[in-house]
């Protein structure tokens, strides 16, 4: 089936020289396609909604966790209380491609637009849910709508803003990612303290609706007719694939036994639909994933990087919450309160990284940097015990989130940076998608060797007793905790601070990974637009700063004047 309508296009961009060698993509596609005449101002707004589009997806992935257990004593079901996080993880991570390709093909604006109400009516009608089935089933339409949220938000960046200036604009939504992942369980805690779980779903809407309006008045629409070609048996075998794959992770070791025949039996299907998958591309007119991009080095180390860092930075910082809360006998809301230096670090890094990549061009220095500084702080977490101080936490956290802040975002810009405009989208939700399957196999993975070594632990410092019942997994409670006797707890506390140590002492190797990757990144300095696009910015870009970009969202949702497409 083959549909006529609009995209992004133009006259090719005068007064460009050739394209340096690894980005002849820069030259074909990026110059004929980007979206010329913005202002500074009108830039600033477009960044701030898709802040706040970020916000939205990022938070909502973190926000349930606390609240599962008042959820479920509200509505029952405990048998399916993992599925109101996989449901929303599940559906974010397979639709990502389809998003970028569809992007690519129809223009961005509308499908984000579209991703905008879809996350809407999921946050919704999970608030309004009054069994678990229904909440689960809602939570996969929010994710399904938050996957669109995340591959648009950094690919509507690419049209609005020269590879050049593009570090300074990604780098902030890196620190909006890495604090609404942190800040979500704690901002999940305190809406169920003081209002109501359903809440956390609410206070979706009136930021998403300010998103929207933003995102209608701002952001620039189609400008030329393209004939296209939609890939459906392509997009349903990447997302069948994906799902097989996601849900034996997610689902073994909790669900069922690892070695139990529905999660064997969803790995074989993911494996054989990617072959699947594979051979479908090889034909299509149009595939959701381009198989020739892999031929791209830039694009396929990037792709491997974004996967090890993601393993072991979502599967290992997992685990903190667990030590906070069970070896220091912190509150949810304490032990989240506790991550605020990893956040910290990630803001500072994220930001100063993007800026500085804006003025000079090189982007290479930060992957490999952060990926060491990643390893260090990884392996420094790996000491911690009952016994470390407050300051060596903050300063461990610290170091972990300064090298995630040099490292996540920063690939999506080197990606951006590699492929022709045509397939930024593609390559956006590439990034995004092997981020999010790395972070989804580092938390099973993870999680398997924790509960491994867990009966161990405890056997060892119980002095062979054995623990009370449903003491011996990750779902145990401060307040459970400060019942026991005084050296049953001890002895508690000391087998998961060595669990947790043996997580993080695992995640270390599987950095390495990622660091000796990095250095494979080719450089090819980021240019900044010349001829018409960059003379009509140039001429009416007044002072201003990135950080103006949140402040602007406020005024242009306020203004009455529809700036003209």
């Amino acid at each position: 089936m083959s549909e006529a309508h609009y995209s992004p296009g133009g006259a090719a961009r005068p007064g460009a020289g050739p394209a340096p060698q690894g980005a002849a993509s820069l030259a074909d596609g990026a110059a004929g396609q980007v979206i010329p005449g913005l202002s500074h101002r009108r830039i600033l707004v477009i960044i701030g909604a898709l802040m706040l589009g970020m916000l939205l997806a990022a938070l909502d992935q973190t926000i349930v966790s606390t609240a599962l257990p008042t959820i479920v004593g509200d509505l029952g079901g405990a048998s399916h209380i993992t599925w109101v996080i996989t449901a929303y993880l599940l559906t974010s991570t397979v639709s990502a491609p389809v998003w970028g390709k569809l992007g690519d093909q129809y223009g961005r604006k509308k499908f984000f637009q579209a991703s905008i109400l879809i996350f809407l009516v999921g946050s919704a009608f999970s608030g309004l849910s009054s069994s678990m089935a229904q909440l689960v089933a809602f939570r996969a339409l929010q994710g399904l709508g938050a996957g669109g949220l995340m591959v648009g938000t950094q690919a509507i960046v690419g049209d609005v803003v020269s590879p050049r200036e593009r570090g300074r604009y990604v780098g902030l939504f890196g620190a909006v990612f890495g604090v609404a992942s942190i800040v979500g369980p704690l901002l999940g805690g305190l809406f169920v303290d003081t209002l109501s779980w359903r809440w956390i779903f609410y206070i979706n809407l009136p930021i998403g609706a300010l998103a929207l309006a933003v995102v209608a008045a701002e952001v620039p629409g189609q400008l030329r007719r393209v004939h296209h070609v939609i890939d459906y048996l392509g997009a349903a075998a990447l997302a069948l694939a994906a799902s097989g794959l996601v849900l034996s992770t997610s689902l073994g070791g909790t669900t069922y036994p690892w070695g139990s025949w529905p999660i064997i039996a969803m790995a074989v299907a993911g494996v054989a639909l990617l072959v699947v998958f594979a051979v479908v591309e090889r034909r299509a007119a149009e595939p959701v994933l381009p198989l020739h991009l892999f031929a791209n080095r830039t694009f396929s180390v990037t792709s491997l990087v974004g996967f090890i860092v993601g393993f072991a930075m979502f599967g290992a910082v997992t685990y903190l919450p667990v030590f906070f809360q069970v070896v220091k006998g912190m509150s949810p809301t304490a032990s989240g309160v506790q991550l605020l230096p990893l956040m910290a670090g990630l803001l500072i890094v994220s930001t100063v990284s993007g800026q500085l990549i804006a003025r000079t061009g090189k982007y290479r220095f930060w992957p490999i940097a952060g990926s060491a500084v990643v390893v260090l702080g990884l392996w420094l977490l790996s000491l911690i015990s009952p016994t470390t101080s407050g300051w060596r936490e903050v300063l461990y956290m610290l170091v972990l989130g300064m090298g995630i802040g040099g490292v996540m975002q920063v690939l999506v810009i080197v990606v951006q940076n590699a492929v022709p405009h045509t397939e930024l989208g593609v390559a956006t939700s590439a990034a995004t998608f092997f981020r999010s399957m790395g972070g989804s196999f580092g938390t099973a993975i993870f999680g398997a060797i924790f509960a491994n070594v867990l009966g161990g632990n405890l056997a060892r410092d119980l002095h062979g007793a054995k623990p009370p019942s449903g003491f011996a997994s990750a779902d145990i409670t401060p307040a459970a905790l400060a019942h026991l006797p005084t050296l049953v707890r001890h002895g508690l506390q000391l087998g998961y601070a060595q669990s947790v140590q043996t997580v993080f002492m695992v995640a270390v190797p599987i950095a390495v990974l990622a660091f000796l990757a990095t250095w494979l990144i080719p450089h090819v300095e980021l240019r900044r637009w010349t001829g018409e696009a960059a003379a009509t910015r140039e001429a009416g870009a007044p002072s201003g700063t990135p950080a103006e970009a949140s402040q602007a969202v406020l005024v242009a949702a306020s203004s009455s004047v529809r700036v003209p497409e």
